[in-house]
């Protein structure tokens, strides 16, 4: 059987999506022969192209450049690919590999499952359009550029259709990694600004490549704005020039840097000059980098830190920021450019506006960011919220529980109603919590079949781009349900186990399980007294349990092969890393601080040792500022835990 591919070679997602679908089925169908854009009659045609307006069963109000919607019609006589948009294309050749029997269980090409079909099984007639608009992953921790082409390169494959590039270079999350920042088994290597520079452009064409929406930015603007670059979190070596103190916030009587730290700190926003050079900064970066789809405008990150100025302390700081971004956006529309802004509900900017609003708020859209919320629950319904403590500058608490977290969401609804996604975090701390992974899954699951009735548009992980141990089914299962909120849990997280596992699947989906039932994200994050029987006894439990798994870890290790070897061989690895942070867990709450010293030196010196054996699933660094910084762990001295 022979096939020819039809598609507008200078599209360069068409194209890749052909070469992509060329290159599995010919792997998967032997005896199938595939051309590309060949001669009339050189094989039954399929094309693969973007749809007419009308064509696709899209909503009304659906955008076809950002809106995802396919149709697959493949039959013996050839058929087609058909999408709202190039990406749409690749996600549709994704979702077919998938119905053949493709698995793409994790970032990097050697953890597919690709199987043998026949020729009949080709056959395939489907439609799709996805639940959500907003489907990302945003990059966080210690990352090798390898890591993030992985990520990209996966991304599609399971749904998803956002990549953020955190920062305007993500020079700190590449550093952490070159220069093995937490890992003293590890020597420093080379890292500069040049190294930097060349792989976020090496991230910006793998998105590009797959028609990938493109977010960038966040925080810094307020360092740029005064000439220090906003890179990541490090600490100013030097006090702020004379001539950029005006524009600092005025915080206990001073204009310094927050901590000593630019990214941390806010300006002086009643101040024209700084709306003024802040505007003109994101104005400037949008005209440079047409590329971006989606622009993130933020303030500093921490909060108690606002100016206490005279002219400031007449005014809320979530008017002063809307007030900022009109001005972005009045720059950006004398250039012509439409470009989409971020805004951020974050700390002080959780409260509402009381006077200001946007002057074009189809340029903007909402991003709704509770990181203080728990991870013991998903989101509940909008009913019942408590009110929103009135703002008190500088004094502010952040909302812990779920509700109140909503609440803030729910008043700034009542002043903004366009496009929104949550910027969430169950896989940038929570999830070390689970030793299992299969509670954070569950979740996820959860909060994302929440989204569309709370009125949100989709979701962007903040998370570590490393986070597949003991295997990735938290992002799995986000990416898949994203896609399609209908997806049901439980036969997803049972299929994954068995093409990762093989006939053990259960077993091992049994066993995680139970690990996760003992496990309390919360407390790993610090939510709580650190002496807590009921977590001591629940981590004596969960050694109990390793210990009982650990012969069916052993036999399978010892007679799989491939693909399933691997994921055997990492949940060996984790049988160690869960065996000996439970430990310290125990100890930790136990009161036990001179044991839990001795058994967190031997976990810390276990993941030190085989960080470069397991890279890819484990990220030392961030694992290790986590638990020192919040559960209580003794302090990682590499690690600036500010």
């Amino acid at each position: 059987m022979r096939w020819n591919l039809l598609y507008p070679a200078a599209e360069q997602t068409l194209a890749f999506a052909a070469d992509e679908l060329k290159d599995y089925l010919e792997r998967m169908a032997p005896e199938l022969a595939i051309a590309q854009n060949g001669a009339q009659g050189e094989g039954v045609p399929v094309h693969l192209r973007v749809g007419e307006p009308g064509e696709l069963d899209m909503p009304e109000d659906a955008d076809p450049a950002l809106d995802d919607c396919y149709s697959v019609e493949i039959g013996p006589e050839g058929g087609q690919l058909v999408g709202s948009n190039p990406r749409s294309v690749l996600l549709a050749v994704y979702a077919y590999l998938t119905r053949l029997g493709c698995r793409f269980l994790r970032p990097g090409r050697r953890y597919e499952h690709v199987p043998k079909v026949e020729d009949e099984a080709l056959a395939q007639a489907f439609q799709k359009a996805a639940s959500l608009r907003h489907r990302g992953i945003c990059i966080e921790g210690a990352d090798a550029i390898e890591n993030v082409l992985d990520t990209i390169d996966w991304l599609p494959k399971v749904g998803y259709n956002s990549f953020f590039i955190q920062f305007r270079i993500p020079y700190f999350f590449l550093e952490n990694w070159y220069r093995h920042t937490g890992n003293p088994c590890l020597e420093a290597g080379e890292f500069n600004m040049a190294l930097a520079l060349h792989y976020t452009d090496e991230m910006i064409a793998a998105i590009k490549r797959r028609g990938l929406l493109e977010h960038r930015a966040g925080h810094g603007w307020t360092g740029e704005a005064i000439g220090y670059p906003g890179l990541g979190w490090q600490r100013s070596a030097q006090q702020p020039r004379e001539e950029v103190r005006p524009l600092l916030a005025q915080v206990d009587g001073k204009r310094t840097f927050w901590n000593g730290i630019p990214l941390n700190t806010n300006l002086c926003y009643s101040n024209p000059a700084v709306i003024e050079r802040v505007s003109e900064e994101i104005a400037c970066y949008a005209r440079d980098n047409p590329d971006v789809d989606y622009l993130h405008v933020w303030l500093a990150d921490t909060y108690n830190n606002i100016c206490e100025c005279e002219a400031c302390q007449k005014e809320h700081p979530t008017d002063q920021y809307i007030r900022l971004l009109n001005a972005a956006d009045e720059k950006l529309r004398r250039m012509g450019l439409h470009t989409r802004i971020v805004f951020l509900l974050y700390q002080e900017l959780l409260w509402p506006p009381q006077k200001e609003r946007f002057n074009h708020p189809e340029r903007f859209i909402l991003m709704f960011a509770p990181i203080t919320r728990t991870f013991n629950a998903s989101y509940p319904a909008m009913e019942g919220l408590p009110p929103i403590p009135e703002y008190r500058r500088n004094r502010i608490t952040l909302p812990t529980s779920l509700q109140e977290n909503l609440a803030y969401y729910a008043a700034w609804r009542k002043v903004f109603s366009g496009d929104s996604f949550v910027y969430d975090y169950p896989l940038t701390r929570a999830h070390y919590g689970d030793l299992g992974y299969v509670g954070i899954s569950r979740i996820i699951s959860g909060d994302i079949k929440q989204l569309a009735p709370m009125g949100f548009g989709g979701y962007m992980s903040c998370q570590q781009i490393r986070a597949a141990l003991p295997n990735a089914l938290p992002n799995y299962v986000m990416g898949l349900t994203l896609m399609d909120t209908d997806q049901a849990f439980e036969p997803l997280a049972r299929d994954y186990f068995a093409h990762a596992y093989g006939e053990q699947g259960e077993a091992v989906y049994a066993y995680l399980s139970a690990l996760s039932a003992l496990s309390d994200c919360d407390y790993l994050m610090g939510i709580g007294p650190r002496e807590n029987a009921q977590v001591r006894e629940n981590m004596a439990a969960c050694l109990k349990k390793i210990d009982a798994f650990a012969p069916v870890i052993e036999r399978n290790v010892a007679c799989q092969t491939g693909l399933r070897l691997d994921f055997w061989q990492h949940l060996s690895y984790h049988a160690d890393y869960a065996r000996a942070l439970a430990r310290t867990l125990m100890d930790l709450a136990a009161g036990d601080t001179r044991q839990m010293e001795t058994d967190w030196g031997k976990w810390r010196e276990l993941i030190c040792k085989n960080e470069m054996d397991y890279q890819g699933c484990l990220d030392v660094y961030r694992v290790s500022e986590i638990t020192s910084k919040y559960t209580g762990f003794p302090r990682v001295e590499s690690i600036d835990l500010f």
